[in-house]
């Protein structure tokens, strides 16, 4: 067998518009401060911070925080052998496919049962979702549960089936 993907999902923060809305919002906000305090000179607010303290939070929120969401992504691959899970720049997680005891493709609630996106996890279950709601779940031999969210489930689903049910 090659290493060629069967399967590949490439999800975005910058897709999600909530979340780059929050993002832009405060990263504007900033910016306004920035160039009314330091650039026209004329202080915000009623007890102001210093210009260095303005410099400092408009380069980590104005310039550093957009620009962090906008690289941040979730790359899945399911490749003869295992499922890769990439979450730039945290996280690289490879599933042999030997560790795997039970794949389903389900709807889940990522607030009431991760308390979120992004990566998550207690009680023996991880979740690794970007948006949305529909994975695949994963229930591994030493009896950890994984989910992964994604927008093509059932294409996911298959593609870790067919390696998974081939002869190894």
């Amino acid at each position: 067998m090659t290493n060629t993907a069967l399967f590949r999902e490439v999800q975005r923060w910058r897709d999600v518009w909530w979340v780059m809305a929050l993002v832009f919002g405060q990263a504007t906000l900033q910016w306004w401060i920035f160039f009314t305090q330091i650039v026209r000179g004329s202080p915000v607010g009623n007890n102001p911070g210093s210009n260095e303290f303005v410099l400092v939070f408009w380069f980590i929120f104005g310039v550093c925080f957009p620009a962090f969401f906008f690289w941040l992504h979730m790359v899945v691959e399911v490749i003869p052998g295992k499922v890769i899970i990439r979450y730039r720049p945290f996280i690289e997680r490879q599933i042999p496919i030997e560790e795997i005891a039970h794949i389903e493709p389900r709807a889940y609630r990522p607030l009431r049962e991760f308390g979120g996106w992004g990566i998550r996890g207690w009680n023996g279950r991880v979740a690794y979702n970007v948006t949305g709601n529909t994975g695949v779940e994963l229930t591994l031999i030493n009896g950890q549960r994984v989910l992964i969210g994604t927008q093509r489930a059932g294409e996911m689903a298959s593609a870790i089936y067919k390696i998974w049910s081939s002869p190894r």
